[in-house]
Parts: C-alpha cells; structure tokens; sequence
C-alpha cells in the first residue's frame, strides 16, 4: 500500500468552505440567484487575499438558507473528503449562517447535517464531529450567541467550540466570554490565531482563552519562546499550509515554517482549511510535504497519530479509528 492510500484524520475544516463550486454554481441555479461573480472562468472560486476571500466565501453562503441545503453540502463536502482517503473529520459550524445564531433555528440545522453525516458514515466510512465557531469580525455579541447555540446544543456530534475569521478584529480578551461559556458546556476548545497576526496574538489567545488547540498558529515559529511554551504545555497547531500559502500568509511552501515548528517538538496536524477555494485536498497537503520537506510514510503517520489524540471525540470514536490507521 502507497501512503498516498493510508487513510487520514483532518481537524480543520470549514463545513462551508468545504462547498465544491459545482455544488454551490448548482444551488444558486436552483435558487435563481445570480453570485456568478464569485467563480473564474474554469468554474473555480475567484479568490486572491484574504479580505476577497472572506467576501467570496461569504456570498457562496447567500445559497445555503435551509437546513435541507446543508444536509446536502454536508454530504457533498464529506464525499470529497472520503474520496481523499479522511476516515475522520472535524468541521467549523457557524450558527450565524445557520439560523442567524437564534437556538431554534440552529437546532434544525444541526439536525440536518448531523442526519447527513450518519449517511455518509454508512456509506462511505468517515466520521464526522462538528465544532461550532463564532465569526471574530462579527463581534463579540455574535459570539455570544453562536456560544449559546454551542452549549445548548453539546452532545457526542456538536464536540467543540471555536473562533474564525479577521484577526485584525479585536482581541482575544474580548470574547473570552463566548469561551467560558462554552467551557462550561463541557466543550473542547479551538481558536484560529497567528496566521495573519503575529506571535502576541497566538500568545494572547492561549492566555485569554486557554484552547486546547490554535488554528494556523503559525506566527509561534517566530518566538522561541512562545515555541517552547506551546510544545511544553501540548497545544497542537491545526497547520493549514495549502491555504497559507495560496494567501499569502507564507510567501511559498519552501518557506512554510511548520518544519520549524515540528524540530522545536510543537504538536502539529494537517489540514485544507477551505479546500477547493485553495485548490487543495488532504492528498495534495501531503504529497507537497513529501516533495518540500521530505517527510516519510512514517512522518505521515505520525500526522494522524496527533491529530486523532487532538481529536474533540470521545474514547471510544477514537478507539475504532485509531484501529482503521493500524490496520492500514
């Protein structure tokens, strides 16, 4: 067996992001809503910095206004993810486009994907949990909210809690209640950080929101210390490097520093982020580390190894997956 057949465990993953631009050009059709701006003229999404791409994003969701339209792009994003050989996933769930952050409505959504996820377990052999995010440019009383929808609705799917979006927005402190809200609620926690903002960022959310993990979190490889911090207490990045070089957050992936990080003994996984909007897939990540950096079939394996320890299941979720990985 090739390790490009090795099955994988992936803990980044917006459910949205994840929409494949046929799925989301057909919506819209159906939809009669003209968002042809957003595709380039071989039908993939138009994205360039960041900014763009939070507005590229932002306008595919105007199709996704039911709960049946995210059952749908739960199977379809799954199906992508299965085709690439992830046994495991972990996707952001953002209340805010799921019912505008009201509990009620948000349920129904739940529903659906969580109906969708157990289809595409039978079918295809992957598992699904759901972390529901917060928007960090929405503001801190949309956090809140989405927190609220977190915590009412915590169980064996809904696992985790986290925060996305423009880092240029506030600071972590000033959603720290949305986190202990949902900490309460017996979720694990996550939160993009230092990808775009630099190492005090990283450093500030670990203070002021203590996660267990830190999306991106690649700025930490410019502060040895905060290296060091982050490796002693087991924090483990949710490294996206696809996506950070195709914004520019790295200028390319010789000059990625999750090497760096994983010699300074930090815990790292891999993962796509919003994969066709970057032209990637979990193959893709780790064919380019094994051509970059030279990593192994054993390198790759380690991957999973920490990923699916990092993983917001319970024991027993990770009992059988850890059994498929050995089995491969």
């Amino acid at each position: 067996m090739s390790w490009r057949d090795l099955p994988k465990v992936e803990l980044h993953l917006h459910l949205e992001g994840g929409a494949p631009p046929a799925f989301i050009r057909g919506m819209a059709q159906e939809k009669r809503v003209d968002i042809s701006g957003i595709f380039d003229e071989r039908g993939g999404y138009r994205t360039g910095t960041f900014a763009h791409f939070l507005k590229v994003y932002e306008a595919a969701c105007t199709v996704l206004t039911s709960p049946e339209d995210y059952r749908r792009l739960t199977l379809a994003v799954l199906e992508e993810s299965a085709a690439n050989g992830v046994v495991y996933s972990e996707t952001f769930l953002c209340p805010d486009f799921c019912g505008d952050g009201d509990v009620a409505a948000w349920r129904d959504y739940l529903l659906a994907i969580e109906d969708a996820a157990r289809e595409a377990e039978a079918k295809a052999g992957i598992t699904l949990r759901g972390i529901v995010t917060c928007v960090r440019h929405f503001g801190p009383e949309k956090a809140k909210a989405a927190a609220l929808c977190a915590a009412e609705t915590a169980g064996n799917f809904v696992t985790g809690f986290g925060m996305a979006g423009a880092e240029t927005v506030g600071r972590p402190k000033d959603y720290a209640w949305a986190f202990d809200c949902a900490r309460e609620a017996g979720l694990r926690l996550t939160c993009h950080a230092g990808e775009w903002g630099g190492p005090d960022m990283v450093a500030d959310t670990l203070r002021d929101l203590n996660p267990a993990r830190i999306g991106h979190g690649i700025a930490a490889a410019k502060d040895p210390a905060l290296m060091e911090r982050i490796a002693e207490a087991g924090i483990v990045l949710e490294v996206c490097p696809g996506s950070n070089v195709y914004l520019g957050a790295v200028p390319s992936w010789e000059k990625h520093p999750i090497e760096t990080l994983r010699s300074r003994e930090v815990k790292v996984t891999v993962s796509t982020d919003d994969p066709p909007f970057f032209g990637t897939t979990l193959t893709r990540e780790w064919e380019m580390l094994e051509r970059v950096f030279e990593w192994n079939e054993e390198d790759l394996k380690a991957l999973n190894r920490v990923a699916l320890d990092a993983a917001f299941c319970d024991e027993a979720t990770k009992d059988r997956i850890r059994k498929t990985l050995e089995a491969a």
